[in-house]
């Protein structure tokens, strides 16, 4: 057992640090390595991975926030979204078959990963319009990057379409169970053409918001285990923590091009579930 908590650490700290740095929550890492590799059943692994978020969040939150690289307005305003999606998806979950969920959200991201390949070479976003929501908002923010040891400005457009994007993205996360970090970035990204680097940090922050919410339904149900969640918070924890140093140490390109492929693999994954392979 001693071996085993040491091998879910292990895991969990590689977690972390793709969490952090990318903001998916390190659920993509975590729930593979305990069922595939350690033997772990799904329902206890989606319950650590559910601490695993929360313990991302909390470690990545921390210096994104005080580096000014979070835009709290813009992730409390879209967690309006998610929030009501993660409770349309946990409502309907009865009344759609899974399989056709998987098809439709991995042809999405799929899509999506194309269209991130089409701008890896964007460093900061170009000639980006500001959505008139955005500004009566305030959502606009800046940051200090130290790459480019700079202040960056940036816009925030497609307001409309970057919150209906996470109403999908909590509806996603209440169906299927689920994290939902990879539409936040993608939705930060592509629709509300923020940096990378904002999208991830922000995506961060939000998705222990969302795991917060779900958490307690699975620690009622008993699939929440201290001996598993226990070493995978710790791991998740240190990781992100070092995380967030790698990540402001890197150029919106290169994390660009780290997310790409992961982007593809998880949209693979789930079209090989919704097809039955």
């Amino acid at each position: 057992m001693v071996l085993t908590s040491l091998e879910i650490l292990a895991f969990s700290f590689i977690a972390g640090i793709f969490g952090a740095l990318l903001g998916l929550g390190g659920g993509i890492i975590v729930i593979p390595a305990l069922t595939l590799l350690l033997g772990v059943d799904i329902k206890y692994a989606i319950g650590a991975s559910i601490v695993s978020v929360i313990a991302t969040s909390s470690g990545a939150a921390v210096a994104y926030v005080r580096d000014k690289i979070t835009n709290l307005r813009i992730g409390m305003f879209l967690e309006i979204a998610t929030t009501t999606g993660a409770i349309t998806g946990a409502y309907i979950a009865g009344l759609i078959s899974p399989k056709y969920l998987y098809i439709i959200f991995g042809i999405v991201l799929l899509y999506s990963a194309l269209a991130m390949l089409r701008k890896r070479h964007e460093e900061l976003p170009q000639n980006v319009v500001s959505h008139p929501l955005a500004k009566k908002l305030k959502l606009e923010g800046s940051y200090f990057d130290k790459v480019l040891n700079k202040e960056v400005k940036y816009k925030v457009a497609g307001v409309y379409s970057g919150f209906g994007t996470m109403y999908v993205a909590g509806v996603l996360s209440g169906l299927l169970g689920i994290g939902s970090g990879i539409f936040k970035v993608m939705a930060m990204d592509l629709f509300m053409k923020l940096p990378m680097k904002v999208s991830t940090a922000t995506s961060n922050f939000m998705i222990g918001v969302t795991a917060a919410a779900s958490a307690g339904m699975y620690l009622m149900r008993g699939y929440i285990d201290p001996k598993i969640a226990g070493p995978v918070a710790l791991g998740v924890l240190l990781g992100a923590m070092l995380g967030t140093r790698i990540m402001e140490k890197l150029k919106n390109t290169t994390i660009r091009k780290i997310f790409i492929p992961v982007l593809a693999y998880i949209s693979i994954q789930m079209l090989i579930k919704g097809l039955g392979v």
